[in-house]
Protein backbone atom coordinates (compact mmCIF):
# COMPACT_ATOMS: atom_id res chain seq x y z
CA UNK A 1 0.00 0.00 0.00
CA UNK A 2 3.10 2.02 -0.15
CA UNK A 3 2.24 5.25 -2.33
CA UNK A 4 4.92 6.84 -4.59
CA UNK A 5 4.88 10.83 -4.43
CA UNK A 6 7.54 10.63 -6.62
CA UNK A 7 4.99 9.84 -10.05
CA UNK A 8 2.60 13.09 -9.18
CA UNK A 9 3.23 16.21 -10.60
CA UNK A 10 3.48 18.72 -7.81
CA UNK A 11 3.38 22.27 -8.82
CA UNK A 12 5.68 24.70 -6.81
CA UNK A 13 4.29 26.89 -4.78
CA UNK A 14 5.82 30.49 -4.84
CA UNK A 15 6.10 32.28 -2.00
CA UNK A 16 4.65 35.62 -1.10
CA UNK A 17 7.89 36.85 -1.12
CA UNK A 18 8.59 35.90 -4.58
CA UNK A 19 4.68 37.47 -5.90
CA UNK A 20 5.19 40.76 -4.16
CA UNK A 21 8.80 40.92 -5.99
CA UNK A 22 7.57 40.02 -9.27
CA UNK A 23 4.53 42.59 -8.63
CA UNK A 24 6.73 45.33 -7.88
CA UNK A 25 9.19 44.48 -10.75
CA UNK A 26 5.90 44.70 -13.26
CA UNK A 27 4.77 47.76 -11.45
CA UNK A 28 7.62 49.74 -11.74
CA UNK A 29 8.67 48.71 -15.08
CA UNK A 30 9.91 52.04 -17.20
CA UNK A 31 8.21 50.30 -20.06
CA UNK A 32 4.10 49.83 -20.41
CA UNK A 33 5.12 46.16 -21.89
CA UNK A 34 7.79 43.91 -20.80
CA UNK A 35 8.39 40.51 -22.09
CA UNK A 36 9.06 37.49 -19.96
CA UNK A 37 12.72 37.05 -20.50
CA UNK A 38 12.89 41.16 -20.05
CA UNK A 39 11.33 40.07 -16.97
CA UNK A 40 13.79 37.71 -15.97
CA UNK A 41 16.41 39.95 -16.06
CA UNK A 42 14.83 42.53 -13.96
CA UNK A 43 14.01 40.51 -10.88
CA UNK A 44 16.09 41.80 -8.55
CA UNK A 45 16.41 37.67 -7.55
CA UNK A 46 16.12 34.55 -10.16
CA UNK A 47 12.78 32.75 -10.05
CA UNK A 48 12.24 29.35 -11.71
CA UNK A 49 10.54 29.65 -15.25
CA UNK A 50 7.72 27.46 -13.91
CA UNK A 51 7.25 29.62 -10.31
CA UNK A 52 7.09 32.80 -12.40
CA UNK A 53 4.16 31.00 -15.41
CA UNK A 54 2.24 30.28 -11.72
CA UNK A 55 2.77 33.80 -10.59
CA UNK A 56 2.17 35.49 -13.89
CA UNK A 57 -1.07 33.00 -14.19
CA UNK A 58 -2.32 34.48 -10.62
CA UNK A 59 -1.62 37.92 -11.23
CA UNK A 60 -3.91 37.67 -14.85
CA UNK A 61 -6.56 36.08 -12.66
CA UNK A 62 -6.98 38.49 -9.98
CA UNK A 63 -7.03 41.73 -12.87
CA UNK A 64 -3.50 43.31 -12.11
CA UNK A 65 -1.60 42.35 -15.56
CA UNK A 66 -2.59 41.63 -18.86
CA UNK A 67 -0.84 39.08 -21.31
CA UNK A 68 -0.95 39.46 -24.62
CA UNK A 69 0.94 38.54 -28.03
CA UNK A 70 3.91 41.38 -27.30
CA UNK A 71 4.15 40.96 -23.63
CA UNK A 72 2.80 41.83 -19.97
CA UNK A 73 1.30 44.58 -18.96
CA UNK A 74 0.33 45.88 -15.55
CA UNK A 75 -3.05 47.45 -15.18
CA UNK A 76 -4.02 47.24 -11.30
CA UNK A 77 -5.08 51.14 -10.09
CA UNK A 78 -4.72 51.64 -6.66
CA UNK A 79 -6.20 55.27 -6.86
CA UNK A 80 -8.84 55.14 -4.37
CA UNK A 81 -10.69 58.21 -6.62
CA UNK A 82 -9.98 56.28 -9.63
CA UNK A 83 -11.85 53.04 -8.58
CA UNK A 84 -15.00 55.53 -7.22
CA UNK A 85 -15.50 56.90 -10.60
CA UNK A 86 -14.76 53.69 -12.16
CA UNK A 87 -17.69 52.08 -9.49
CA UNK A 88 -19.84 54.70 -8.38
CA UNK A 89 -19.81 57.07 -11.84
CA UNK A 90 -18.30 60.49 -9.43
CA UNK A 91 -16.02 60.95 -7.09
CA UNK A 92 -16.97 60.66 -3.25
Amino acid sequence: MAETLNSDKVKPSPTLNTIIMVEDTLQNSPDSVITIPELKKALPRQVNHNTLMIILEYLEKSNKIVVGLRGITWIHNTNKNLRNVAVYGREL
